[in-house]
């Protein structure tokens, strides 16, 4: 499955782009895998100045994919869900000290809009569409975003987000503070090297230290694991179970018998 992720190493910047356009770059627990990979290799090589998040097609991603859910939650795996390649990825994230750059167009779902927050540079298509719709499949956030989208957005603009589902444009995206450029979907890989370019020429070691200080990566770390938690009870929980084949067979569930 790495052929769906790829890694590229120039000018310093370690590129993992998504790969799986025709899925809209949902994400695998393989996939996850090569993303844990190359983001440990981000903090740990000295010739990467700075990770950068890319997708190909239409999409950035469609967040995880359903698929993995649907199996994972018929095993009951819940509990074990930390364990899983996911949480290697996020802890990574979580302890990531070097810059990161996310280039967005089309889709940015779940783990497409999370993985956002721990980017120290978002670059948006002006008509992308960033939504992070947990609670519509019963589930519950991750990736620390219970912390760091009220943190962002406000209380009430992230729990509009988490509770409804609906996606914000990349307009407002940029105006709420979640991207720092809002620019023309055919510009976006552009303005994204360039800022990519100019933090890789930037002392390392002092960019390192004003990211650990600006981040508590073991209390990072501590929320992804406890929402980890009440992610992976619901997996298994009758709700979710009704919210995935209801999402397989396109139709709206019904959560009047919780």
């Amino acid at each position: 499955m790495t052929e769906a992720v790829r890694i590229d190493l120039t000018a310093g910047v370690l590129t993992a782009t998504l790969a799986r356009p025709e899925k809209k770059n949902a994400i695998t627990q393989a996939m996850y895998g090569v993303l844990a990979e190359a983001t440990r290799r981000a903090k740990t090589d000295d010739a990467v100045r700075v990770l950068m998040f890319k997708a190909e097609g239409d999409s950035f991603s469609a967040g995880n994919d359903i698929a993995d859910f649907i199996a994972q939650g018929s095993q009951g795996a819940g509990g074990a869900l930390v364990e899983a390649p996911v949480f290697h990825f996020l802890q990574a994230l979580a302890e990531l000290d070097k810059p990161a750059v996310a280039a967005v167009r089309g889709r940015a779902v779940g783990i497409g809009l999370t993985l956002l927050l721990h980017c120290d540079m978002v670059v948006v298509a002006e008509d992308a569409l960033l939504s992070a719709p947990f609670i519509n499949l019963a589930l519950a956030p991750e990736a620390a975003s219970s912390l760091l989208l009220p943190q962002v957005l406000g209380h009430q603009r992230a729990f509009e987000i988490f509770a409804l589902g609906e996606p914000i444009d990349g307009r407002t995206a940029l105006a709420w503070g979640l991207a720092n450029r809002a620019v023309p979907s055919a510009e976006v890989d552009a303005v994204a090297d360039e800022l990519a370019a100019k933090l890789a020429a930037r002392a390392p070691n002092s960019l390192k230290k004003t990211k650990r200080l600006m981040r508590d990566a073991e209390a990072i770390w501590g929320l992804m694991q406890r929402e980890g938690e009440a992610f992976g009870s619901q997996m298994s929980s009758p709700e979710a179970m009704e919210a995935f084949m209801a999402f397989s067979q396109k139709r709206a569930p019904d959560f009047s018998k919780g």
